[in-house]
């Protein structure tokens, strides 16, 4: 098909009221009286079988003769990624959290046929007595605002029609048919979109200079090698709106004079590799990728390239290289990509939370964009927030909120009243911020004053329970794991460091340790050859300096506070609270607790192997551990 603008707002004006019919602020009748059930299937949700309950939901309606009364979508993420399966329920927007197959026929009986929510499933905030709140208006998600995940959970990423009905592809027949390259260029520079897959380089920027190098081939290519642990933005947008990165693929290709793009995406993501070849495929079909696209003359296209899950693949040198079936290395800079990327040719890489963003800034406009978040940083940040967290899940803020508001307000505070204590931002190349700066508002340049960075946004709480030292041996082994080995510094550097960090955890950590992992920690940052080695040591450096005492503590006192590291933990029992039960005792795996019946005990610490048993059997509290 050639696809015009005729044929692309008659496909929107078919599909933009249904989109509608599943948004909360028009809570009227659907079509046709039919509710929608609208059913996350990103990855977490399906893990949870969320699938199983969409086939039990068929099953359920066809037995009841009720399958003309609903209509199903499968969607991506909806955020509130701990409480899934997710699904909602319009017109109504009634937001079930923890839905189980077994819950299927009750929903059907009594909210699809008999019109009564299921109370005792729906997402608990929505409740206010006898009626039903929008889900946007709790906190998890009142200080948020979607750009980048606007589509997710809201279309099926399976089906282009739905995507169109948003205004998808409206942006690159904008571009293609009212801006030339420059413009283009110029309005990303304008918006002060940087870079949301690590430094926040200006995009604009970057797009401005690949533009006037001569080629006879130039790329674009797209970073979905997402690497850092618990992170999931790049892999939530592609799996609910693979057709956005597409699109501004195609967007970034005109204004350079690329005409061939690949994204690399990890193989680990396997539902966002099925989404992005339907999507690929759908939008070929459309003439929307290929030949001559919307009459223009503009031909682009993209493939697929699966990463091998190295991390050092997701430094942009290394990514090229593994796209061009060589190994993935760095390698030194200048040439930048913009000069010599893909094939030896100019190349624009972007990630893909960065690419989300280009389709709503070529429609809404520079100063729009601009209107959100911080003069240095525009927009909003999407950050994959876990750990010690009530409110686990997908998040997209405008840059500028404090941590202390994605911590408390979205994240629904630490489990179990326990007290914050850190949060790690960027990943492995980031850094430990503090509780004195909670109130920071963050943006690019905020982070690294305080030691820390942006990254691609994964956000890690941690609560009193954990050991910051132990937090740092756990980045450095992933780090020294993937190391590429192809410098001397971040292959040697990194498991020196790494060594040392073992061995204060264990208990034989001396003074000069401390002095030597920082002097060790400058000559890496200077002299690795990427940017990933150069960043590698950010997690010692940030704890060593916002929690040094948990470090002199471990050397001097041989003691964990946090009670984590296992060599350097006694059990030790309180002889007044002691009831001499014998149960610590006779529980004991290596017979190292002695006592009369009724006497205190003692507990023999050349033999303990601190397996924690007495503490987690004691009735009375008369064991502690530090």
């Amino acid at each position: 098909m050639t696809m015009t603008i005729k044929k692309l707002n008659e496909i929107k004006e078919q599909f933009a009221p249904i989109i509608a019919e599943r948004l909360h602020e028009n809570a009227h009748p659907c079509k046709d009286g039919k509710r929608i059930i609208s059913l996350c299937a990103g990855t977490g949700c399906q893990s949870s079988k969320s699938l199983v309950i969409r086939d039990e939901f068929v099953k359920i309606l066809k037995k009841k003769n009720a399958l003309d009364k609903v209509s199903i979508v499968t969607t991506g993420c909806h955020g509130l990624c701990a409480l899934g399966p997710i699904l909602q329920v319009f017109p109504e927007g009634i937001f079930y959290t923890g839905v189980t197959p077994a819950d299927v026929e009750r929903i059907v009986d009594e909210h699809i046929i008999d019109g009564k929510p299921v109370k005792d499933l729906v997402y608990k905030e929505t409740i206010k007595g006898d009626k039903f709140t929008s889900v946007e208006d709790t906190k998890f998600f009142k200080k948020q605002k979607r750009i980048a995940l606007q589509n997710c959970g809201l279309i099926d990423p399976e089906k282009i029609d739905e995507y169109i009905g948003t205004g998808g592809y409206e942006a690159l027949y904008k571009v293609l048919t009212e801006m030339n390259p420059d413009s283009v260029i110029q309005e990303v520079l304008d918006s002060g979109l940087r870079g949301r897959g690590g430094a926040g380089f200006p995009t604009g920027k970057k797009w401005a200079l690949a533009r006037p190098n001569k080629a006879d081939q130039k790329y674009v290519a797209c970073n979905a090698d997402e690497g850092d642990p618990g992170a999931f933005m790049d892999r939530s947008i592609l799996e609910g709106d693979p057709h956005c990165i597409i699109e501004a693929m195609a967007i970034a290709g005109y204004s350079i004079d690329a005409t061939k793009g690949f994204i690399y995406v990890r193989a680990e993501y396997p539902i966002a590799v099925d989404r992005l070849n339907i999507a690929i495929a759908q939008a070929r079909e459309y003439g929307l990728l290929g030949k001559n696209i919307f009459g223009t003359g503009f031909d682009f296209d993209i493939e697929l390239r699966l990463g091998a899950g190295a991390f050092v693949c997701g430094e942009e040198t290394a990514l090229m290289a593994s796209i061009e079936g060589k190994r993935g290395e760095p390698h030194a800079r200048p040439p930048f990509p913009a000069v010599k990327g893909l094939f030896e040719k100019p190349t624009v890489l972007n990630n893909v939370e960065t690419y989300a963003n280009i389709p709503k800034i070529i429609m809404k406009g520079s100063k729009w964009f601009r209107s959100m978040g911080t003069p240095t940083s525009p927009g909003t940040k999407v950050f994959a927030l876990g750990g010690k967290v009530n409110n686990v899940g997908l998040v997209e803020v405008p840059m500028g909120i404090t941590l202390r508001e994605i911590i408390e307000d979205i994240g629904g505070g630490i489990p179990g009243g326990k007290k914050f204590k850190a949060a790690q931002t960027g990943g492995p190349s980031g850094g430990c911020i503090s509780a004195e700066n909670l109130d920071v508002k963050i943006d690019y340049d905020n982070l690294l004053k305080i030691g820390s960075m942006m990254g691609s946004g994964g956000l890690i709480v941690m609560d009193e329970t954990d050991c910051m030292v132990d937090i740092a041996k756990f980045y450095m082994t992933f780090i020294a794991e993937e190391s590429c080995g192809k410098c001397t510094p971040c292959r040697i550097g990194t498991k020196r460091m790494l060594e040392t960090l073992e061995r204060i955890t264990e208990g034989k950590g001396e003074e000069k340790d401390l002095v030597e992992l920082e002097e060790l920690a400058a000559y890496i940052k200077d002299n690795a050859l990427c940017g990933l080695g150069q960043t590698a040591p950010n997690p010692i450096l940030s704890t060593m300096k916002n929690f040094r005492k948990e470090y002199e503590e471990h050397i001097r006192d041989k003691k964990c506070i946090a009670g984590v590291c296992k060599k350097l933990l006694q059990y030790k029992i309180d002889p007044n609270k002691c009831k001499g039960c014998t149960l610590c005792a006779r529980n004991c795996p290596v017979n190292c607790i002695s006592g009369a019946l009724k006497e205190p005990h003692v507990i023999d610490q050349s033999k303990c192997i601190k397996c924690g048993t007495c503490f987690t059997n004691c009735k009375f509290g008369a064991i502690s551990k530090g």
